[in-house]
């Protein structure tokens, strides 16, 4: 099993970064039963005043193979053209076999 986590910083001057999280989060989760070997997925986007980071993906993948395959898989790279890169500017990411 692989755990893929992204922390995502949205770009200033969004109008309404409420619906833009919902739509990421509804993005994201969607692909639950669509991409092979996606076990789990949880996009988090309720932060506290702490947090300099304004979404989180926590996904179980099945294996190295599959995180490979989730990147370039077309329904996830459909999310992330449309849902994610356009409104964000900071991507950090951590991968680790669990």
């Amino acid at each position: 099993m692989v755990k893929h986590l992204i922390l995502w910083k949205l770009k200033d001057g969004i109008a309404d970064r409420d619906a833009v999280k919902a739509g990421i989060k509804s993005g994201l989760e969607g692909l639950l039963g669509v991409v092979p070997g996606l076990v789990a997925i949880e996009v988090r986007t309720e932060c506290l005043p702490s947090s300099n980071a304004d979404v989180l993906l926590d996904s179980t993948l099945e294996s190295e193979a599959a995180l490979a395959g989730y990147a370039v898989h077309p329904a996830h790279v459909k999310v992330a053209d449309e849902k994610v890169r356009p409104y964000t500017e900071v991507r950090m990411c951590m991968d680790y076999r669990l």
